[in-house]
């Protein structure tokens, strides 16, 4: 119905009615709202793309849920989508689907009580070229109570602490389900780097994690260095894990140094009756002589899961300087 928009002057002989409005202009540092909706409901399904890949961790999507003061979605764009890299890279997995060229879908259900309100804030200080193309597809009906509410929250180590963990998830409080991870994983060596145990502490854990896995690409379903013959990496992306992203940096082969991995719980959630605490261990492993592990740097997460309300208000972001892909 619109009469004026970022596509006006190319539909200027068609009228109204004919793609005036298909996008929004998205201003240095201010934010646009993609959906406000009223009533109960779930949103079943999100599209979105923007034409620029380098302003991917600068945008910043949020969603708030029946009128909360703090939102219990806040991740860069891409990240949330398994494009932390800010390089296109398809992703063929059952929640987060990403097509050519940076289509980026989500069918993580979203339900809500009262009010969805979903937006996007630009952290830069230029104007997003061609504007945000989105849908948001929804469902108004009524809810059972009780029903837990989706939450996905973006946190970097960049350089993790030096025999430090990096810490995906910490302070939920509340009954919930922890769905899925997403890495994007970078080396500053030509080492090997994905040998961190993930650990799930629930309910009380304090020093032992009641899950611990065995290595990183363990637990996003590779396995022996995801080496394929050659010597090269093998990305891969399933429905429920994946590495679609191996970035080849400079020297030889071995020093592909961006990596973007996921891996969904869909069919073996981790559930959680008052509290989670996830952490990654940042280790490689040095092959000479004398063996041994050795800690890695810059990671970035972002962290899936549902709950119910209230939830606890999020660490804050960091400084827009410090968001963009090393």
């Amino acid at each position: 119905m619109a009469i004026d928009g970022t596509a006006a002057y190319l539909a200027r002989d068609l009228g109204r009615g004919w793609k005036i409005s298909p996008s929004l202009r998205v201003p240095p540092r201010a934010s646009v709202t993609l959906a406000d909706i009223e009533g109960a409901g779930v949103i079943r399904h999100m599209w979105i793309t923007v034409e620029n890949p380098l302003t991917w961790r600068q945008l910043v999507l949020r969603c708030y849920w029946d009128d909360e003061s703090t939102p219990s979605v806040e991740v860069p764009l891409g990240d949330f989508f398994c494009n932390g890299w800010c390089v296109p890279c398809l992703v063929n997995s059952l929640p987060v689907v990403v097509n050519p060229r940076g289509g980026f879908n989500c069918y993580w259900p979203m339900p809500f009580y009262r009010r969805a309100f979903v937006m996007i804030e630009n952290l830069a200080p230029l104007e997003v070229e061609k504007g945000i193309y989105y849908q948001i597809d929804y469902a108004l009906l009524d809810l059972p109570d009780g029903i837990a509410c989706f939450h996905a929250q973006w946190r970097r180590s960049n350089p993790v602490p030096y025999g430090r963990v990096h810490t995906l998830l910490d302070n939920v409080c509340g009954e919930g389900q922890y769905v899925g991870t997403y890495f994007a994983w970078g080396v500053h060596n030509d080492l090997w780097w994905s040998e961190g145990e993930v650990k799930f502490y629930l309910d009380g854990d304090q020093e032992w994690p009641t899950i611990c896995g065995t290595g990183l690409e363990d637990y996003v379903g590779g396995a022996w260095t995801f080496e394929q013959p050659g010597g090269e990496y093998g990305t891969y992306s399933t429905p429920f894990m994946g590495m679609p992203q191996a970035l080849r940096a400079t020297g030889t082969p071995l020093a592909r140094r961006r990596f973007g991995m996921y891996r969904w719980h869909v069919l073996d959630p981790i559930r959680f009756r008052c509290d989670i605490r996830v952490t990654v261990q940042s280790l490689g492993l040095l092959e000479n002589n004398s063996p041994r592990y050795l800690p890695t740097q810059d990671v970035a997460t972002t962290a899936f899961w549902y709950q119910r309300e209230p939830h606890v208000s999020f660490p804050a972001l960091p400084d827009p300087s410090e968001l963009a892909p090393g």
